[in-house]
């Protein structure tokens, strides 16, 4: 009874198995079940060990030997087929016993209730003595999300691997922030209103985004965010101006960089937003993150990326070298290519680098980060642009 896995009870409960159903009910007050189960089973020891003591007196005299005799025989029987023996096999096969015995079980409560009563009588005394709380100790029983999650991995067999990686990606999405998942500013395409008209018509023909962000010199100073295909209208008025542009544009929805994932999810919800800007403690541009950046820690990369978006790395190549850019996410990196890199400091592999160096190196620095050995291919206005990294 006790080795029955509770989470395959409950569903075959919900399945209407019978002996299920049984079991559970008996589960449900285990007080009364083990009362039960060990007043029979003492007195049925207790009731053969002087039966057998009184029938070896009558064969074989009252003296020590024969009764030394007598409690070994005995106590080697019930250790090996009434204890030990059953409780194996129970253990072993917990539904193919502990089913039909719930059927004997049950009517035994019903009948012994007066023993049980009594006996327990006296064990919840000696609980309170040492301040024991049953239902303290069954809430602590309940399972933890890790625990969850190991028992996802355990079920690898019995889940398709799509949906293991699934499941054990919901379980990341409350250990990480939004900025472990947005666009890095460096990565965004946006629309400066100080620029000449022409050079803001060319960004709007080339974009590779339905939206732009929208600013004023600053990139901190955002007006709002543009919806391309309503920006195309102006082309054919002739009239692709700052204040056309401003009536156009909606207002930005900022969120902090230290939100939950998790929770982001459900703001996206409530707010009927699809994407957010993201901003550090104090309101400088972080990134960028979409509803589409968060599916895609969930069930995989499903979106084709544009010229501009944050490089993804899938493989090693046949050198066993991989050449990444330095904007690369550090959590992209350990989850593509199998790397250990720390993720609670820098977000992506140009911070990585500097945060090591404390300084910005020259292109042909070797450095070895988290057993990684990487070199400095190009570098770029103090930002580390393209690194060789080399298996482990």
């Amino acid at each position: 009874m006790m080795a029955l896995n509770r989470y395959r009870l409950k569903a075959l409960v919900g399945q209407g198995k019978r002996g299920a159903i049984q079991a559970s009910e008996l589960l449900a007050r285990t007080d009364r079940l083990l009362s039960v189960i060990l007043i029979g089973n003492n007195l049925i020891n207790a009731g053969i060990s002087a039966l057998v003591t009184a029938m070896a007196i009558v064969h074989f005299g009252n003296n020590e030997i024969v009764l030394a005799a007598t409690t070994g025989v005995v106590a080697f029987l019930i250790i090996v087929f009434s204890e030990i023996t059953p409780k194996v096999i129970g253990a072993t096969y917990p539904e193919r016993v502990a089913f039909p015995a719930s059927y004997i079980l049950k009517p035994l409560i019903v009948v012994a209730y007066p023993a049980y009563w009594f006996v327990n009588l006296f064990v919840s005394a000696l609980l309170k003595v040492f301040r024991i709380d049953m239902h303290a100790a069954s809430e602590s029983q309940r399972i933890s999300p890790e625990e969850l999650r190991t028992l996802v991995l355990e079920s690898a067999h019995f889940i398709p691997q799509k949906h293991m990686s699934i499941l054990l990606n919901l379980f990341e999405l409350e250990q990480i922030s939004v900025d472990d998942v947005m666009v890095p500013r460096a990565h965004l395409e946006s629309l400066n209103l100080e620029d000449e008209p022409g050079v803001i018509a060319r960004k709007l023909t080339t974009s590779n985004h339905r939206r732009l962000i929208v600013h004023d010199g600053d990139i901190n100073n955002i007006k709002g965010v543009l919806l391309v295909r309503k920006a195309t209208a102006l082309f054919a008025e002739g009239e692709v101006s700052r204040e056309r542009i401003l009536e156009l544009v909606t207002e930005p929805y900022f969120v902090p960089a230290a939100t939950p994932v998790f929770q982001q999810l459900q703001l996206f919800q409530e707010n009927r937003q699809r994407m957010a800007l993201v901003v550090d403690e104090y309101g400088e541009l972080q990134g960028l993150v979409t509803l589409e950046d968060i599916v895609e820690e969930m069930i995989g990369e499903f979106t084709t990326g544009a010229p501009l978006a944050r490089s993804h790395p899938t493989a090693w190549d046949e050198k066993g070298a991989a050449l990444i850019e330095g904007g690369a996410l550090l959590r992209d990196l350990n989850r593509h290519l199998g790397l250990d890199f720390p993720l609670e400091g820098p977000k992506t592999l140009n911070g990585l680098i500097l945060e090591h160096l404390r300084d910005i190196p020259e292109v042909g620095v070797s450095v070895k980060i988290s057993g990684c050995a990487m070199d400095i291919v190009q570098t770029e206005d103090r930002v580390i642009r393209t690194v060789r990294l080399l298996r482990p």
